[in-house]
């Protein structure tokens, strides 16, 4: 199975942010779209880094009296981990472990397709074995 098989599924809608938004605009915006990280994008764009629900987190746990005013450039992980939509999900988990990340960019050809969550990758791999075990059961019973 591939990205491609999860973006199939659940779209390739992608929040994003500009690298001019505040902490206080990106609450907002993980908030009303009930997710746990935003794309940040440059003047032009493209991927400049992105954001999740741990890196505010962190910041406000050093200083919560200004977190908020921040602009998002200065909490973002920049060079975030990628894949494409022929990247393997075996590949992807591996990469999420190893790189302690829960959501990574889908770029095919320069150009954001989607981005990936963790439980969009357990729920395809549970499905998965799901599928597997039902064609077990049918093998054995025909």
């Amino acid at each position: 199975m591939f990205v491609e098989t999860i973006l199939r599924t659940k779209g390739g809608n992608v929040h994003t942010l500009s690298e001019a938004a505040t902490l206080a605009d990106a609450v907002a915006a993980l908030k009303s779209h009930n997710i746990g990280a935003l794309v940040v994008t440059d003047a032009a764009g493209a991927l400049s880094g992105i954001l999740s629900e741990r890196d505010i987190v962190r910041h406000l746990g050093t200083d919560p009296a200004t977190t908020l005013a921040l602009p998002v450039t200065a909490c973002m992980s920049r060079d975030p981990v990628t894949c494409t939509s022929s990247t393997s999900v075996a590949e992807i988990m591996e990469s999420m472990t190893r790189h302690r990340v829960r959501h990574v960019p889908v770029i095919d050809g320069g150009t954001m397709v989607g981005i990936v969550s963790i439980g969009d990758v357990v729920k395809s791999k549970i499905e998965e074995v799901e599928q597997e075990a039902e064609a077990m059961r049918d093998y054995i019973a025909g």
